[in-house]
Formats: C-alpha cells, sequence, structure tokens
C-alpha cells in the first residue's frame, strides 16, 4: 500500500519484509517482491515527473521578467 502513497517507503518496507520473512519462514514473499518492485517503480516514475516538471519550469522561464 505504501508504494502508491509514497514510493520510497514501499521500497524499504518491502525490504524489511522479505528479510523478517526469510528468517522467521512466513508466508508473503511473493506480496513483499511486488512491494518492492512497485515502490522502485513509482518511486522511478515520481523522479522522473519532477525532472520533466523542472524542465518545463527551466524551458518556460523566457528571462523577460513577465511582460510582452
Amino acid at each position: 500500500m505504501f508504494a502508491f502513497v509514497f514510493p520510497p517507503a514501499g521500497a524499504v518496507l518491502g525490504h524489511i519484509a522479505r528479510r523478517q520473512i526469510r528468517t522467521s519462514g512466513e508466508d508473503g514473499d511473493q506480496l513483499a517482491t511486488w512491494g518492492l518492485i512497485l515502490g522502485y517503480v513509482f518511486t522511478g516514475l515520481t523522479v522522473l515527473a519532477c525532472c520533466g516538471w523542472l524542465a518545463l519550469v527551466a524551458l518556460g522561464n523566457t528571462g523577460d521578467g513577465g511582460r510582452y
């Protein structure tokens, strides 16, 4: 669930869950793996969106002070 709300937290919690599953032998390895995958994918998409936004801001700044 954290992979959709705050992607880096989803990735971190996925790593923690996988370690706990490995040591305790509990079920849920597949869910933890999907949490990792989604966490990293959405983190990458968020970084790309931020870079795209910054590029648009930089390209939109014409340097004329807002005068026509």
